[in-house]
């Protein structure tokens, strides 16, 4: 079972490490040779333009997309495990579209995701999810469903961390969100950072990614062409240019 301990050394663990991965669907080849690594308590920020390959690249790490290449969390190789068993390490995703079952309760969504935690310490864990929205408490038996857009996101982000992960991939998690929400959101990031959890977020917020990102990689046409930490984020110029180049080649 997936444990986060925040007593564990830090350099005990060695965070989420990838290595040459590129993801395909069939014979066509999405991103090529992609390596980068997120340490614990580190947040590391993936951006491109749409279509750079960024959902495929989630995919390629947490099994759900054909890639080669490899993985490792806290040095052991996940890259040649399924997408399940991938998840029984402690590689959690907070997919685009979060993952729930609407018509469940928001009770019964949190309970499914401490079943990745042992058992004796699962009441713990989902505790720890509700600190971080304490509000699900008053929506603990509403169907997942009912909730807004924001608390939605909210509540994937409460399963996911009933599952005690040992690192955390976020989807597109502001989209459509109010910028209230995605500030509350920058807030629950850094909780999470602190406590020791390596962070991949796939964003296109810029504000967000600013506030919270120690650093960046940017995705273009499926391969990495920019790396950098917070002082090359506010060189916003060049990151847009890169976009533009990425949308003139595909008019051309």
């Amino acid at each position: 079972m997936s444990q986060l301990d925040p007593t564990m050394n830090r350099s005990a663990r060695k965070g989420l490490e990838c290595s040459g991965i590129s993801a395909r669907y069939g014979s066509l080849t999405v991103c090529s040779d992609v390596s980068f690594s997120v340490a614990p308590g580190e947040l590391v920020a993936l951006i491109g333009p749409n279509g750079a390959g960024k959902t495929s690249l989630v995919g390629a790490l947490n099994g759900t997309v054909s890639a080669s290449g490899q993985v490792t969390l806290d040095d052991r190789r996940l890259d040649p495990l399924s997408s399940w068993r991938r998840v029984g390490t402690g590689l959690t995703t907070v997919p685009d579209g979060r993952g729930l079952f609407p018509s469940l309760s928001v009770a019964d969504n949190i309970r499914l995701g401490a079943l990745l935690t042992a058992k004796s310490d699962r009441g713990e864990a989902m505790e720890r999810a509700l600190g971080l929205f304490p509000f699900l408490k008053s929506r603990w038996n509403d169907a997942a469903g009912a909730l807004s857009g924001g608390q939605q996101q909210m509540l994937a982000i409460a399963k996911c961390m009933a599952s005690s992960p040992r690192v955390l991939l976020l989807d597109e998690p502001t989209q459509g969100l109010a910028p209230i929400i995605v500030d509350e959101l920058a807030e629950v990031l850094d909780k999470l950072r602190a406590s020791g959890l390596p962070i991949l977020l796939v964003e296109q917020n810029h504000h967000l990614v600013e506030t919270v990102a120690d650093r960046f990689i940017v995705l273009v046409g499926g391969k990495v062409v920019l790396q950098g930490g917070k002082a090359e984020l506010a060189d916003r110029d060049r990151i847009v240019g890169l976009y533009l180049q990425r949308s003139a080649a595909s008019v051309h």
